[in-house]
């Protein structure tokens, strides 16, 4: 699963972050919000966007170093070029994604979907969510009462169906939780 990070548009998904310059040959400090976090160096092309602009560039050596990653992209050849990067966003066209078996979902997916009970009571629409160890977690912003509600996501117990054609999820859910 990808990131709670919101996607810049329609056809792409932010993967992480090119937090600073890492050494003087032009090596960038990555955070990344795959699982697990070396699952964004299994992307050869990234496209980073920063200021509004988007450019492609091919990963040409990435690795874990301490708690985080550093990278290297094809053009970047020194400290000056990439500390120009810095705070640049890693975008993925979602079309570039592996395909996912039945029934599994990238967090994008859900994000703004509909929520509502198997009664058919609205309780608003995904916000993001987010990971707590034991299972991941749905942030539902309700749109009539702004009433915020975290939602294990736990198929089969919580989440009865997703219907990504329709927008809808449908969960087992006390709406007054």
């Amino acid at each position: 699963m990808t990131s709670p990070q919101d996607s810049p548009d329609a056809q792409h998904v932010v993967l992480g972050k090119l937090t600073s310059s890492y050494g003087v040959k032009g090596w960038l400090k990555v955070y990344s919000y795959t699982s697990p976090m070396e699952g964004i160096l299994d992307y050869p092309e990234w496209w980073v966007r920063l200021d509004g602009r988007v450019a492609k560039y091919r990963l040409t050596q990435g690795r874990r170093h301490g708690k985080g990653l550093v990278a290297s992209l094809d053009g970047v050849n020194d400290r000056d070029a990439a500390e120009r990067l810095a705070g640049a966003e890693i975008l993925l066209p979602k079309s570039a994604l592996p395909k996912l078996p039945a029934d599994e979902y990238y967090w994008h997916q859900l994000e703004g979907l509909e929520v509502v009970t198997a009664e058919g009571q609205a309780l608003g629409r995904v916000a993001y969510l987010f990971e707590t160890g034991a299972n991941d977690v749905m942030v539902v912003r309700g749109a009539a009462d702004g009433k915020e509600r975290l939602l294990p996501f736990l198929p089969d117990e919580v989440i009865l169906d997703v219907d990504l054609d329709a927008g809808r999820m449908t969960v087992a859910w006390d709406p007054d939780f």
